[in-house]
């Protein structure tokens, strides 16, 4: 049995090393990721975003406050984020769907991954 992909909770910038031993580990060009927006925390990495939110789950946060989507380092700033994850289906919430529908709500998440991966594009909240 090989081991779990590596999660990483930040609440500051990711480095570039930390980001390149993400990749590959289990997908080439992309990385899972999970905003606690409450907290301004994002946890990167692993095979599942269910995974990354069990470990924010753990550490306290909200699960109101989680939402999961991915990364993809290579594309340029307009489509390097995805919206999508099973854990953003939350009709109570207003989200029917895997991606995230509410365009405030993913400029929100846009702007902290974009604050973590110290990418153009990121606004300060």
């Amino acid at each position: 049995m090989s081991p779990s992909p590596r999660i990483l909770v930040l609440d500051r910038p990711i480095t570039a090393r930390e980001l390149e031993g993400l990749l590959g580990n289990p997908f080439d060009d992309m990385v899972k990721f999970v905003v606690d927006l409450d907290r301004r925390l994002v946890a990167f990495g692993g095979e599942l975003h269910a995974d990354a939110e069990a470990i924010l789950l753990d550490m306290e946060s909200r699960q109101d406050a989680l939402w999961g989507g991915n990364y993809h380092p290579q594309r340029d700033d307009a489509a390097c984020i995805e919206y999508t994850s099973l854990i953003n289906i939350r009709p109570t919430q207003g989200n029917r769907s895997i991606e995230v529908q509410d365009q405030a709500l993913r400029g929100r998440i846009r702007t902290l991954v974009l604050e973590r991966v110290g990418r153009e594009g990121a606004q300060q909240p």
